[in-house]
């Protein structure tokens, strides 16, 4: 099985709530285990400001699917959630699910790039998965800690 870190993230329709439920549809995957899950973080809306705070997590899962197959799946909960994929790039969403690493796998495609082309860059996504595994080295040799550190200026909140 491969480890894999799914960001989450909403903030539509009591996103507390939406978080959760995506959470225990995760543990609905076949051939899949939800091993460990962060804590709940607020964070302002990247993208347009006229738009609610987000709150965000973080899961480890251990998985025997294809990182397609799980992006489809992942697909899958999001549109059961209420998803609505047509419109504008960040805009407000019921759910968000990113498969941000997928073991040390690199890959490039249409439609998923691993790792997550954001991670490093976004602290909503850095301090859920610090509390998860920090010591944690990322697929660019960077130890989590130090992107922490760098990022420590941008403001989230752990609920």
């Amino acid at each position: 099985m491969t480890t894999v870190y799914i960001g989450l993230g909403s903030n539509l329709n009591n996103p507390s709530y939406q978080i959760k439920q995506a959470l225990r549809m995760l543990k609905t995957i076949p051939t899949t285990h939800l091993k460990l899950y962060s804590s709940l973080y607020s964070s302002k809306a990247v993208g347009p400001k006229n738009q609610p705070d987000y709150i965000n997590a973080v899961a480890i899962l251990s998985v025997k699917l294809s990182p397609i197959k799980l992006l489809h799946k992942l697909q899958d909960i999001e549109t059961e959630r209420g998803r609505n994929r047509r419109g504008k790039r960040w805009q407000a969403r019921t759910i968000d699910l990113d498969i941000l690493m997928y073991g040390d796998k690199q890959l490039q495609t249409r439609q998923l790039t691993l790792p997550h082309p954001e991670l490093y860059k976004r602290m909503f996504v850095l301090q859920p998965l610090y509390e998860c595994v920090p010591d944690l080295i990322l697929p660019n040799g960077q130890a989590i800690q130090d992107l922490i550190r760098y990022h420590s200026n941008e403001r989230i909140r752990q609920i």
